[in-house]
């Protein structure tokens, strides 16, 4: 453990599994103080229970990001538990692959709800405990929004998850401009990761075969080779990048992604 983060406290939705455990493990291995929220309670408990075992400090709430009644209460309890909040992640997040025609306007309304409404209340319901601490760090508080490179590259099939993963980025742009022009010394900033070896990772592949790309192991050679790196990334990568964003060596970055895709972009 290092203290780059320590004395601060940290919110990490989704934080039960796949890139929100190694988001707020990363975090809590610079020092952090980690409230880990999620629908999975078993997971959250035993990542937050991780977390305790290596010499952190952890804890787990259950908490809808599409209710802000709960958004609410999250923030109450970081401040209440831990005395205070400085970093917020917005990780939580579902994906789903269908042809657009197949599509429900439910289906899509729900993934807006989650992926684009949970990270509109995260900052909102954040903003004002970000706001009281943030003069105490060189870097002030700082807001990170989990995207995707399917908020910089279009994908087919994935036409909502497109339009929420979009929307995330340029929420996050707009946020970092109204922080900066009220002076409230909060940096928002965004992570477009691209494939990672983790359960909502698997679907997209799964998703892929069941729609008739190919057996498993021809579908996973074709996403490994969207990747010009050679390979899928792993769940500790972005929480590295999460970890970077989170504290003072990124002091002088807000409005802006980190992209964290193996060069997907690249092309």
């Amino acid at each position: 453990m290092t203290d780059k983060l320590k004395g601060r406290v940290a919110l990490v939705t989704g934080g039960a599994r796949g890139i929100g455990a190694a988001s707020a493990k990363a975090l809590a291995a610079e020092g952090a103080a980690v409230l880990i929220t999620d629908l999975l309670d078993e997971a959250g408990q035993d990542t937050a229970s991780a977390i305790v075992q290596a010499g952190g400090r952890a804890g787990y709430m259950r908490h809808d990001v599409r209710d802000e009644a709960a958004w609410l209460a999250a923030v109450a309890e970081a401040e209440k538990r831990f005395g205070g909040l400085d970093i917020l992640v917005n990780n939580a997040g579902i994906f789903a692959l269908k042809p657009m025609p197949m599509t429900t306007l439910e289906e899509f309304r729900n993934m807006q709800a989650v992926n684009v409404e949970g990270v509109f209340l995260g900052m909102k319901s954040a903003l004002p405990a970000l706001s009281k601490r943030a003069g105490q760090w060189a870097g002030g508080s700082s807001i990170i929004n989990i995207s995707s490179v399917a908020g910089i590259n279009g994908a087919a099939f994935a036409v909502p998850y497109n339009a929420s993963k979009g929307a995330v980025r340029l929420m996050t742009k707009g946020a970092a401009l109204e922080c900066a022009r009220l002076g409230l010394k909060i940096r928002v900033n965004s992570v477009h990761p691209g494939v990672i070896e983790t359960m909502m990772g698997q679907k997209v592949m799964d998703d892929y075969v069941a729609a008739g790309a190919g057996s498993a192991n021809e579908v996973r050679a074709e996403v490994i080779a969207l990747h010009p790196i050679g390979r899928i990334g792993l769940p500790t990568e972005i929480g590295s990048a999460v970890a970077f964003l989170a504290c003072d060596d990124s002091a002088f970055m807000t409005g802006t992604e980190i992209i964290v895709d193996g060069g997907i972009t690249a092309r």
